[in-house]
């Protein structure tokens, strides 16, 4: 720990400290919550946009796919980035572009600048994203102000990804649908704003695992590229097949490169600790399970029942309550009665439970 940030840790006990940490957190949360809410937010606004930008219903998926390529396929390079060039600045440098790139999807005059733009949105999610993690562990001290500063990082990262349905609905029902991408503006410009109160942390040395950088980008996104044509193209198309194969060969090589190399990007213990792989599983599983049900849940709403944008972002509200209250009160305090394991599978159990209410009648 360099002297600068015990100096800070040391601040921190006093009222001005306080002050300064709760302003940190407000910054910190609400970055999370821009990031999180472009998870789900355009979703709603997909049927707007098709009409708009005369986008094929086949390509439709491209809009939040091709975002979840570049987010996916770079987070890694990001985190590391960060930790290399100073995390302050590289999560600037992400909010920046992914600022930039919410300006122009919004002012979009056709489907593949949209696109383009959605790419670009994702890669400064996926640079911007590990560092707001790593900036409140390097601005929080450890012990009950780091815990309960990650618990409300990852109630935004929830709240933010279900909100988003709402605000989307509002916003392309009553505005335009092109405002569900300028909405980031003014949340981006507070959040570059108040990164003033974070601590930077030090910077490590070394050098950028580029060999590991590329091919994990490049192999996760094959896979979700494989994954996405083949719902369009068919399971047995000569593109999906080797996309598939391309990507499982990139990221064996990933693994053997990250195995080898001085400074690994992944060091293998990590994969090997049972509670970190079993973490990252569940959260890859919950993730893959909400963003699936928002897509295709609200195209059905939409074109099959025909309800409005607004329509649709409320017949998300219980789904918003029921995250609201696990996540604001009931979650925190079941974690700190009964084991983790316990309280994962449980939640994990209820959401299935749910599927029936989403059948039609």
């Amino acid at each position: 720990m360099s002297v600068q940030h015990r100096t800070e840790l040391t601040s921190q006990t006093s009222p001005a400290g306080s002050r300064r940490l709760g302003l940190a957190l407000l910054v910190i949360a609400t970055a999370q919550l821009m990031l999180a809410l472009d998870d789900t937010i355009v979703n709603v606004a997909l049927p707007s946009m098709q009409r708009s930008l005369h986008l094929a219903t086949s390509h439709l998926n491209w809009v939040i796919s091709f975002y979840a390529l570049a987010f996916g396929g770079l987070l890694l390079a990001g985190g590391r980035a960060g930790d290399l060039f100073g995390r302050l600045r590289v999560f600037r440098v992400g909010v920046g572009v992914f600022t930039l790139a919410s300006v122009a999807g919004g002012f979009a005059p056709n489907g593949p600048v949209l696109i383009v733009a959605r790419v670009v949105q994702g890669a400064g999610a996926a640079i911007a994203a590990p560092c707001a993690l790593s900036l409140l562990a390097t601005t929080f001290p450890e012990g009950r102000a780091r815990t309960r500063a990650l618990g409300v990082y990852g109630a935004m990262g929830g709240l933010g990804s279900v909100v988003g349905l709402l605000l989307g609905g509002t916003l392309t029902e009553y505005l335009s649908w092109r405002w569900v991408l300028f909405i980031n503006v003014p949340i981006a410009v507070l959040v570059l704003i108040g990164t003033g109160v974070l601590v930077p942390g030090d910077t490590e040395r070394g050098t950028l695992d580029v060999p590991g950088a590329i091919t994990a980008t490049l192999g996760v996104g094959s896979l979700i590229f494989a994954l996405t044509r083949g719902t369009t193209d068919g399971w047995n198309d000569a593109g999906t097949l080797v996309s598939l194969a391309a990507g499982a060969g990139l990221l064996a090589a990933f693994g053997l490169i990250e195995r080898r190399t001085q400074a690994p990007m992944v060091p293998p213990r990590l994969v090997r600790d049972r509670n970190r792989g079993g973490a990252n599983a569940v959260m890859l599983l919950l993730g893959a399970g909400m963003l699936a049900m928002f897509y295709l849940l609200t195209l059905y709403m939409q074109v099959v029942r025909g309800y409005s944008a607004v329509h649709t972002g409320l017949a998300y509200l219980p789904f918003v309550a029921g995250v609201g209250v696990a996540s604001g009160g009931l979650g925190p305090r079941l974690l700190g009665a009964l084991p983790a394991r316990i309280v994962i599978a449980a939640g994990m159990s209820c959401a299935p439970a749910g599927w029936p209410g989403t059948w039609p009648c």
